[in-house]
């Protein structure tokens, strides 16, 4: 038998808003790969809009592309218009070569264009972002789409 007697509803969300925060503050961590696997976490965090700013800097990350890179590529997997979206306005803004050129990267490999269905999944993403209140949002979305053509 398990035992339940301490056991109170709230504490599953507790415990969440726990590991939410922990991720937070390892976004701010000195090491390369505690940022990226903070990135990670969050990216797979069920409503990524409250906590949109931290994954955007974690994406621009100006020390380690590897932190770009993880955080992107758990975006992408997703696989919604919240992680898409995400990864487009950090792409618009990117500033460094290398965080703009991995973003591209990770943009251009995601898994979804190697089946014709999964890439038409994505393809009805971006034509959705083509109207995204961001005018950054739009217009990388408008860029990605105008290479498929």
């Amino acid at each position: 038998m398990i035992e339940t007697s301490g056991w109170e509803p709230g504490a599953v969300e507790d415990f969440a808003e726990q590991g939410l925060r922990r991720s937070i503050a390892d976004a701010d961590s000195p090491a390369w790969h505690v940022r990226a696997a903070a990135g990670r976490r969050l990216a797979a965090a069920p409503r990524i809009e409250s906590v949109a700013g931290v994954l955007h800097r974690l994406l621009l990350d100006a020390e380690d592309t590897g932190v770009t890179s993880d955080t992107a590529a758990a975006l992408l997997a997703r696989r919604d218009l919240a992680g898409l979206r995400a990864v487009l306005a950090a792409r618009a803004v990117a500033s460094g070569e290398g965080t703009a050129d991995q973003l591209a990267a990770e943009l251009d490999c995601d898994p979804r264009w190697a089946t014709g269905e999964d890439g038409a999944e994505l393809i009805a993403q971006l034509r959705t972002l083509t109207s995204d209140t961001d005018p950054d949002v739009r217009n990388e979305a408008l860029l990605r789409l105008s290479h498929l053509r």
